[in-house]
């Protein structure tokens, strides 16, 4: 297997209902991450884009959070209805989608 261009991680944590901080589990999370791995799948973009679930990666109220790297780039409150935009603006163009982007104060 090639090493892919960009390598995308999806917070899945899940914290107990009404725990302070939330969770970008309990905020549909899965249903993002499974809309990355169909695109990829629909794409055949496995040489390119390498997709992961993760963990908690800090800002929590803010999620689903999603991170591109290697330009680091942190989306927040994505939904399954934004991946494509994402995979043909960011995974394909290179350009981050703007109005995903986290605030420059979280990240």
């Amino acid at each position: 297997m090639a090493r892919p261009e960009r390598h995308v991680f999806v917070c899945t944590q899940n914290r107990p209902p009404q725990h302070p901080r939330g969770s970008c589990g309990a905020k549909g999370s899965t249903a993002v991450l499974q809309a990355f791995w169909a695109e990829l799948q629909k794409r055949q973009a496995y040489e390119k884009v390498a997709i992961t679930y993760s963990g908690c990666m800090g800002p929590c109220d803010q999620g689903v959070n999603v991170l591109v790297y290697p330009e680091a780039v942190l989306y927040s409150r994505v939904t399954p209805e934004d991946v494509q935009e994402i995979f043909d603006s960011h995974l394909e163009k290179g350009e981050p989608v703007e109005r995903l982007r986290a605030a420059e104060a979280v990240w």
